[in-house]
């Protein structure tokens, strides 16, 4: 594991040197560009601050989040047991991705106001889709001699998904969760960008408007953090639920 991350740890080390070196040695402004290290400098003299927005996005993320991955679950099993409605309804999900975040955000605090509402809403629209198709095509790919084999043991319909048809969605399932998670910082971001009293949004906003490129790369730095706090929650997720070498034998 640690020599596996060895690889990427080196590439950003050696980018943000390449970026050290170049803001050192050119005539671009701190203003426009400022060093990493002054990015870094900023980051801690403004921690308290930036620490209380990111903890807000991170609660309304996290919060829309496991909303987004409990109705794609729902959804599912009933577009499973209803492949007639999936192929129906399937288009319009894929189609309410197409919207821009730039377009739906501001739409969102138009309709419900500067509150909770539309960032978690704004969420789920986004994080949804991606979990929901992974795990439908996590229920494609049960092997049919699973089925056969249970059906003739008895088992009813529920049994066979419960035995057989969600453990082979697991992987997709997770892949799902993965892609997702990427997601969810940065439509909360989008959706504070657009109007909201607290969050990393605002703040980039109000960093923006300052002319702080420091802070406002040290708020960008801060959201990369959290959503790689939600993938390694993610990968807990996967490592603990994963089935150890005698039950994938007894599988």
């Amino acid at each position: 594991m640690l020599t596996r991350g060895l690889a990427p740890m080196a590439v950003f080390a050696l980018l943000v040197a390449v970026w050290e070196v170049y803001c050192r040695l050119s005539a671009v402004s701190a203003l426009i560009l400022p060093p990493p290290s002054g990015v870094v400098r900023a980051l801690v003299l403004n921690w308290d601050e930036i620490g209380g927005h990111a903890i807000a996005t991170a609660l309304v993320a996290g919060f829309g989040f496991g909303l987004s991955v409990g109705f794609a679950f729902v959804l599912s099993v009933l577009l499973h047991a209803a492949p007639r409605v999936e192929r129906a309804l399937m288009p319009i999900f894929v189609a309410s991705q197409t919207v821009p975040l730039v377009a739906l955000a501001p739409l969102m605090i138009l309709w419900f106001g500067f509150g909770l509402l539309p960032k978690v809403l704004l969420v789920i629209l986004v994080t949804f889709l991606p979990i929901l198709m992974s795990l439908l095509a996590g229920y494609a790919q049960t092997p049919r001699a699973f089925l056969d084999l249970l059906t003739s043991m008895g088992a009813g319909r529920w049994g066979l998904f419960r035995r057989a048809v969600l453990p082979c969605a697991r992987e997709s399932f997770l892949a799902g969760l993965r892609i997702s998670g990427t997601y969810a910082i940065v439509a909360t971001i989008f959706a504070e960008y657009a109007g909201a009293r607290q969050g990393l949004g605002i703040y980039i906003l109000a960093a923006k408007n300052s002319f702080r490129a420091d802070l406002v790369l040290a708020a960008v730095v801060m959201s990369a953090c959290l959503t790689l706090a939600l993938l390694g929650l993610v990968r807990g997720i996967d490592r603990i639920t994963a089935r150890g070498p005698k039950e994938r034998r007894d599988a």
